[in-house]
C-alpha cells in the first residue's frame, strides 16, 4: 500500500479548517485508517471541530472493544456516532465553539475490500480507467437532484452546493452512510474536501490521476490545479494505492 496526504489553505482563507489523518499501519482492529474532515462555524470553531473529530475518531477506534465494533463497517459507524456526540457536547459547553461542525469521510482497506463512512460533502472516489464517486454528498442540491428539481452541475447546483444537510456535531445524533467496494486491478482511492471538488471537475481529477504514477506528484497536482482554478477554500487530499493488482 502506498499513501500520501496533504492540506493547503488555498488562496482566499487565512485559516486551514481541513484536517487529515492517515496510517498504513493498524489502528485498533482496523488494518489501516484514513480520515478527512472539513470544519465549519467560524475560523476558530471550524478548525477545532475538524481537528477534534479526527483526533477523537482515531482514539476511539484504537480503544474500541466489544462485539458491536467487531467488523470495519460497524466500528467506523460506532466511532462516528461517538465523535458526533463529543463535538456536539463541546459546542454546548463553550460559547466560542457554538454552531461548530465538520464533515467527515473515513475509510479502511482490508484485503482490497474498501469500507468507508461519510457525513457531509467531503468525498471518496475510486479512480481506475474511470473516476467514480463512492460517497454521497449530504447537501441540499444533491437532495434536489434526487427529486428531479435541479440538474447536476447547473448554475443553481453550483451556487448552492455549500449548503450541507448533515454534519458532525451539529445535532445530538447523526446518520452516517457506510459504503463497501471490492477493489480490483490498478485503482486508486481519493479522499478530499470540497475545496478540491468545488474547484476541479471530476473529469479533470480523473485526467490528472491517469497522467501520473507517482502518488505524491499526483496529490500535489490536484492541489495545484484547485488553486489555479481559484483556490476559494481549504483543500485536503489523501491518495491511496492499495496495490490490489499485485494480489
Amino acid at each position: 500500500m502506498l499513501t500520501y496526504a496533504l492540506t493547503d489553505v488555498g488562496l482566499h482563507r487565512s485559516v486551514n479548517q481541513d484536517s487529515v489523518f492517515w496510517s498504513e499501519q493498524s489502528v485498533g482492529r482496523l488494518p489501516n485508517l484514513f480520515i478527512v474532515a472539513d470544519g465549519m462555524g467560524g475560523h476558530k470553531a471550524g478548525d477545532y471541530a475538524s481537528s477534534m473529530a479526527v483526533r477523537r475518531m482515531t482514539e476511539i477506534i484504537k480503544n474500541a472493544e466489544g462485539p458491536e465494533t467487531s467488523d470495519p463497517a460497524s466500528l467506523l459507524k460506532y466511532a462516528v456516532n461517538r465523535v458526533n456526540t463529543e463535538v456536539y457536547q463541546a459546542a454546548l459547553e463553550n460559547e466560542d465553539y457554538q454552531g461548530m461542525g465538520t464533515t467527515l469521510v473515513a475509510c479502511t482497506v482490508d484485503r482490497c475490500m474498501l469500507t468507508a463512512v461519510n457525513v457531509g460533502d467531503s468525498r471518496l472516489y475510486v479512480c481506475g480507467d474511470e473516476i467514480s464517486q463512492i460517497t454521497k454528498d449530504h447537501s441540499l442540491v444533491e437532495e434536489m437532484v434526487e427529486r428531479g428539481a435541479l440538474e447536476k452541475d447547473s448554475y443553481g447546483y453550483r451556487s448552492r452546493k455549500n449548503i450541507i444537510t448533515r454534519a458532525i456535531g451539529v445535532q445530538d445524533a447523526v446518520d452516517a452512510d457506510i459504503f463497501q467496494v471490492q477493489l480490483q486491478g490498478k485503482q486508486w482511492i481519493l479522499m478530499c474536501s470540497d475545496g478540491l471538488t468545488n474547484m476541479v471537475a471530476d473529469r479533470e481529477i480523473g485526467e490528472i490521476l491517469q497522467k501520473k504514477d507517482n502518488i505524491r506528484q499526483s496529490a500535489e497536482a490536484l492541489v495545484r490545479r484547485a488553486n489555479e482554478n481559484g483556490g476559494n477554500d481549504n483543500i485536503a487530499v489523501i491518495l491511496i494505492n492499495p496495490e490490489c493488482n499485485r494480489e
